[in-house]
């Protein structure tokens, strides 16, 4: 727990311009290249609207730039699929999740478009999604449009969930006082990370289930 107070206060401390850059970054790295799998940029996110409750960044310019990041992290991961094809099924990060993978194709191919707006709402799929259309040759007139509507609607749903959090714990700093208020914000930014930890966890054991069975029903 202490690590975790340390990293969390580390986060809140660094300069405005820096917690934009790492946020973005994340975000976009997430669908371009994979990153998703060792540091979810919907946690990030969610972390980027909370500092902009507590008045390290303006929410609004964390909303936009988060919506960007998804939609260019999108298309970019988009053309890495269309372009490197089964090299990019080969590597070995994602063959250690075959059935997962099985899983988001057969989603890909029974929804069309729709499959890239609800695959950003699994950590697997939001990762590899936009590869896997691209590898398929999905038309790029089809992706765009589903991959904007799902990047707005995630940006603007983990930045303001965060954003809120953050001004529930504005309500408890008035009440308390500043020390007692910076051990509430803690609370909420660890409550925050550990239920995505879990969430993924068990997202995890039902897409493995749903790899054995077929692809999952949605």
């Amino acid at each position: 727990m202490a690590c975790v107070e340390s990293f969390l206060r580390q986060i809140l401390d660094q300069p405005p311009w820096l917690i934009y850059a790492v946020t973005f970054a994340v975000v976009f790295l997430e669908d371009a290249i994979f990153i998703g799998f060792v540091f979810p940029g919907e946690t990030v996110a969610i972390l980027g609207g909370v500092s902009a409750s507590l008045g390290h960044t303006e929410v609004g310019w964390m909303a936009c730039g988060v919506i960007a990041a998804a939609i260019v992290g999108d298309s970019v991961g988009y053309e890495v699929g269309k372009v490197f094809g089964d090299q990019v099924l080969r590597i070995p990060l994602l063959r250690k999740r075959t059935r997962q993978l099985h899983s988001a194709q057969n989603l890909l191919r029974r929804r069309g478009g729709l499959a890239v707006l609800l695959g950003r709402w699994t950590a697997f799929f939001r990762a590899v999604m936009p590869a896997l259309a691209g590898w398929s040759q999905m038309p790029y007139r089809v992706f765009l449009p589903w991959n904007a509507i799902g990047g707005i609607i995630w940006g603007l749903v983990v930045v303001l969930g965060g954003y809120f959090a953050g001004m529930s714990y504005k309500k408890v700093a008035a009440w308390l006082g500043g020390g007692s208020a910076t051990l509430v914000a803690l609370a909420v930014i660890t409550s925050l990370v550990v239920w995505h930890v879990r969430r993924r966890a068990r997202e995890a054991q039902a897409e493995d289930a749903s790899g054995a069975e077929g692809a999952p029903a949605i």
